[in-house]
């Protein structure tokens, strides 16, 4: 997993970060700014889960980003 990809890739991956987390506002998204550990925070905070949860979410969903982006 190629977290300073993450932050490289956010303008792309945004649109996805909302469609995917519908409780993340816009203002949630710029601030996470591609990061994960922003990423992680703000699905503690707006879905109640436990940051290893959060954490695993995170790394599934870029890995999934990370393919998409690929075949482009």
């Amino acid at each position: 997993m190629n977290w300073d990809r993450f932050a490289g890739e956010w303008k792309q991956a945004k649109g996805m970060a909302r469609a995917h987390w519908g409780k993340l506002t816009d203002d949630d998204i710029e601030h996470i700014a591609g990061h994960k550990d922003q990423l992680v925070g703000k699905l503690q905070e707006r879905y109640g889960m436990a940051k290893e949860a959060a954490e695993h979410q995170a790394e599934q969903w870029w890995g999934k980003m990370e393919r998409a982006l690929a075949k482009r």
